[in-house]
């Protein structure tokens, strides 16, 4: 998706046995092309070998030796196309005793030491959406990889292969913390700390109306103005840091939230240096006024969805179009890539598309 909103052709290639199956309205499919293909077919597995020769990058996400079982490994890939980008995004990595078991985010965002860190201290550790590994530690540090090979291959004219582990990605994101922890700065006890929730002026809230409101007043400026907009003058409350206080602290804060509505807080406290914000749920945050003005969520064919980020200053993002139906685009996509009417009748002809 995000390839696909900064501008690059993405074509995505999708079972042959899945062809006319989709959703318009799955947004992180929007803005590539679908072709259908039978990669277990030779013919079109060598349709797929002849889009790769003309390619800049592929990525694929099967556990590591499928590709090459289909004859689409990445050594015949680079070497019908020396400049390949060849991405592998896995759960595991290539390499590794786990790397042929089946697994989701929550367990790869487990080993890396994510999840142990996230919750209640008399609680099981609460898994966050699957934002951490599979996005975070996963398709972002793929993406950074691709555009470094892009810029690497510039210099040196060579493509290479790009091994993007969900758990190594989420390991590098926990990079902080283990900064933080070599320093006595940062302790294994979940909602101990100062950003884990563990500080007292580093939270939620429940308010009056059952709704709830973040605090970030890490700061000591921050905190002194969070004391003043509300209306905190308890003397317990001068000491920010004394770590043994928070929890009762905490209890008195919670009874302090409980007073006011949510919008009620906005008004005293949002757009101040309090470091505070409503916390919006997804059918409310489109209509937040600081998103409205920034357009951070647009609404194509009727689907609401978060805008292209990040913005430029000259080539800006754009959705580039809703998702597709699979196998959509396949004749156009093989007409633009040099197939002929006879190749791509014939193809269909052996059931290879």
């Amino acid at each position: 998706m995000m390839l696909s909103d900064l501008g690059a052709e993405v074509i995505r290639v999708d079972r042959l046995s899945h062809k006319g199956i989709g959703h318009r309205a799955n947004v992180l499919n929007r803005g590539r092309k679908s072709i259908a293909v039978d990669l277990k077919n030779p013919r079109g597995v060598e349709t797929t070998l002849r889009l790769i020769e003309q390619a800049d990058v592929v990525l694929e996400g099967f556990r590591p030796s499928v590709m090459e079982r289909l004859g689409l490994g990445p050594e015949r890939c680079l070497s019908a196309n020396p400049r390949l980008i060849f991405g592998r995004m896995t759960g595991w990595g290539q390499t590794g005793p786990l790397s042929q078991a089946a697994g989701h985010d929550i367990n790869y965002i487990s080993i890396a030491g994510a999840l142990g860190s996230m919750g209640y201290a008399d609680r099981p550790p609460a898994p966050p959406l699957n934002l951490v590994g599979d996005f975070g530690g996963g398709a972002m540090y793929l993406l950074t990889g691709i555009l470094a090979a892009l810029v690497e291959r510039a210099t040196s004219g060579r493509g290479q292969i790009i091994d993007a582990a969900m758990s190594d990605g989420t390991a590098s994101l926990l990079s902080p913390f283990f900064g933080l922890m070599a320093m006595n700065m940062w302790t294994t006890n979940r909602f101990s700390n100062r950003l884990d929730g563990g500080a007292f002026y580093y939270g939620s809230y429940e308010c009056s109306d059952g709704k709830y409101v973040s605090v970030g007043s890490l700061e000591p400026q921050f905190y002194a103005l969070l004391l003043e907009k509300a209306e905190i003058t308890d003397p317990e409350f001068r000491e920010q840091l004394d770590e043994a206080a928070w929890p009762a602290k905490r209890e008195k804060l919670i009874q302090i939230f409980k007073t006011k509505t949510r919008q009620q807080w906005c008004d005293i406290m949002e757009g101040t240096d309090v470091c505070f914000a409503p916390v919006l749920d997804l059918k409310e945050a489109p209509n937040h006024p600081h998103n409205i003005d920034r357009k951070t969520f647009v609404e194509l064919d009727g689907v609401v969805q978060p805008a292209p980020a990040p913005r430029f200053s000259r080539t800006q993002g754009k959705i580039q179009g809703p998702a597709a139906i699979a196998g959509e685009h396949t004749r156009e996509v093989l007409s633009a890539w040099n197939f002929t009417d006879q190749e791509i009748g014939k193809l269909q002809a052996a059931g290879a598309i």
